[in-house]
């Protein structure tokens, strides 16, 4: 397999995290939770309800895009919302990434929610997630949120050809 840094993007509670430390594991690469990178700020703003701007996201994307930069030829998994076309491009500029989105409905995502403890973000954010989402057109390998982790990485095992 050709080094790769893949990046899994989605709203919040659509299983990016989870998907993502099974994805390191099987290809051998470390896994960062962009979550671990917001300013504290930003976590202050969604612990309260209150949606980011572009601005707010800036530094966060400008961070996420050094963490990338860093593991160009070792490979790595990042779990990111990357919910704009915009904050994908700052991402991955200059690179070439691979963008697994994990697409689910608002109910799955409200559910899932439900079922969450000890994580900053409310669940008020959850429209203001799929109002923000410009879902990619071309250059993502698109999967069906609620489907296993198992499913799911068995998938991008077969598209990318990781054994």
């Amino acid at each position: 397999m050709v080094v790769k840094v893949f990046i899994v993007m989605g709203v919040t509670c659509s299983g990016k995290s989870s998907l993502g430390r099974a994805l390191a594991e099987r290809a051998h690469y470390p896994f960062f939770d962009g979550d671990d990178y917001h300013p504290v700020p930003n976590i202050a703003k969604m612990s309260k309800g209150i949606p980011l701007t572009d601005d707010d996201r800036l530094p966060w994307l400008n961070t996420i895009n050094q963490l990338v930069i860093s593991h160009l030829g070792t490979g790595a998994v990042i779990a990111c919302s990357a919910l704009k076309s915009y904050y994908r491009q700052i991402i991955s500029s200059p690179n070439e990434l691979e963008f697994i989105y994990l697409k689910s409905s608002k109910e799955l995502i409200v559910e899932r929610m439900a079922l969450r403890k000890a994580h900053f973000m409310s669940s008020n954010l959850i429209d203001s997630q799929f109002h923000e989402l410009e879902e990619p057109k071309a250059g993502a390998l698109i999967l069906d949120a609620s489907q296993s982790i198992a499913t799911l990485l068995d998938k991008i095992s077969h598209y990318y050809a990781i054994t």
